[in-house]
């Protein structure tokens, strides 16, 4: 009988966030942003058990921190992610059976959903291999700043598996299109930093020695805006996927009146009264 899959771990993050200290990446919360930083350089940054499940318990922590108003994920050393860790994940899933080999494709998929529900922007910053779960990670997140120099492939197809992990079936179709979606996941090849900028994967390219800066620039003009209405947003775009057009229209007039009861939208009015620019509090 195969050897069943030990439980995997949880972490138990209390919050403020910025007063926790990962154990298998670094974070740091400058003002309202978060820096996640996966930190294995010498590998090219690849997931194990272990950061599958942390990076999970740190997004749900995420969601009741009041603190952090935007998030940037990024990878240390000039490469954003090289995927599952080849021995330390790859290699043991090899002798589990079903329910420990379910046990773990629910776990990754519970990070994409942790990263969906917390109601921060995210911004990745990508440069270098950025390949398999890395890739996810990326596309999980709302916006990306790239390089030219990036490599971005969802490569599940060229080590014997199917495309749809971890939502990539529903999510890439959403950001690139059906087809070029379908070519990625079919093929698994290599999509340059340019062609994914101009696939619209990346939102923007940077030079390398400063993606990561323009990526925490992003973030912070986010963290100093209507961050309560930028949360709304975040919450409209995945929920409307599920809605028609008519019912988008519905949900969005509620949550446009919510907003309207915020003190940004006095502030608003106000400062655009008095010629001035609006400093928002995010309340």
């Amino acid at each position: 009988m195969a050897p069943q899959m030990a439980p995997l771990e949880t972490y138990a993050i209390t919050l403020p966030v910025r007063d926790y200290t990962p154990r298998h990446f670094l974070l740091e919360v400058d003002g309202k942003t978060a820096t996640i930083t996966l930190n294995r350089p010498d590998r090219k940054n690849p997931l194990t058990f272990q950061s599958y499940a942390e990076l999970r318990d740190l997004f749900r922590a995420l969601q009741f921190d009041t603190e952090v108003k935007t998030i940037v994920i990024t990878g240390a050393g000039g490469n954003f992610c090289s995927g599952g860790d080849v021995f330390e994940i790859i290699e043991p899933l090899l002798s589990r059976d079903m329910p420990g080999l379910l046990q773990f494709t629910t776990m990754t998929g519970e990070l994409v959903k942790a990263m969906r529900a917390c109601p921060q922007p995210i911004v990745a910053a990508i440069d270098g291999i950025c390949v398999g779960a890395g890739a996810i990670i990326a596309m999980a997140s709302d916006l990306r700043v790239g390089t030219a120099g990036a490599k971005v492939a969802f490569l599940f197809n060229r080590v014997g598996l199917a495309g749809c992990d971890m939502g990539a079936c529903a999510i890439l179709p959403r950001i690139i299109g059906q087809g070029r979606a379908s070519e990625l996941l079919y093929t698994g090849r290599v999509m340059s930093g340019e062609e994914a900028e101009r696939w619209g994967f990346f939102n923007r390219l940077a030079e390398a020695d400063s993606v990561l800066a323009e990526a925490r620039k992003l973030a912070d003009s986010l963290s100093a805006g209507p961050t309560f209405a930028n949360s709304m947003t975040k919450r409209m775009l995945h929920m409307e996927w599920d809605m028609s057009v008519d019912q988008a229209i519905e949900a969005e007039a509620m949550a446009q009146a919510v907003c309207m009861k915020t003190e940004d939208y006095t502030r608003a009015f106000n400062a655009f009264a008095a010629k001035q620019k609006p400093v928002f509090e995010g309340n």
